[in-house]
């Protein structure tokens, strides 16, 4: 089986930093893509960031120019700094990571069980 597994969440103050983390165990052939969520009370989940095997890497808009998101393949691990954080930053964030634990096994969506970030003075 495979888990993800998130750090670094936490409450901090508008314009300060964040780094979350996101760890992949078990049974890992390969990772296509892993990437970041996020659901605020009373909204919709919605994709923050994502990067490809080869590093290829989107952002939602609102987010362009102060996130960053990177992975560390031999790790297995996705980051995401968040830098110049808003109180609409506020959100739990999930992990995401398309798998495939066998060559011939088509790829499966998993889940972290989300960290809080909250952005409050």
């Amino acid at each position: 089986q495979v888990q993800l597994v998130e750090s670094g969440g936490g409450l901090v103050q508008p314009g300060e930093s964040l780094r979350l983390s996101c760890a992949a165990s078990g049974t890992i052939f390969s990772i296509k893509a892993m990437g970041w969520y996020r659901q605020a009370p009373g909204k919709q989940r919605e994709l923050v960031a994502y990067i490809m095997n080869d590093d290829n890497t989107s952002y939602l808009d609102s987010v362009k120019g102060r996130f960053i998101i990177s992975r560390d393949n031999a790790k297995n691990t996705v980051y995401l700094q968040m830098n110049s954080l808003k109180p609409e930053d506020t959100a739990v964030y999930y992990c995401n990571a398309d798998i495939k634990t066998r060559s011939w096994f088509a790829s499966t969506d998993y889940w972290g069980q989300g960290t809080q970030v909250t952005i409050s003075s």
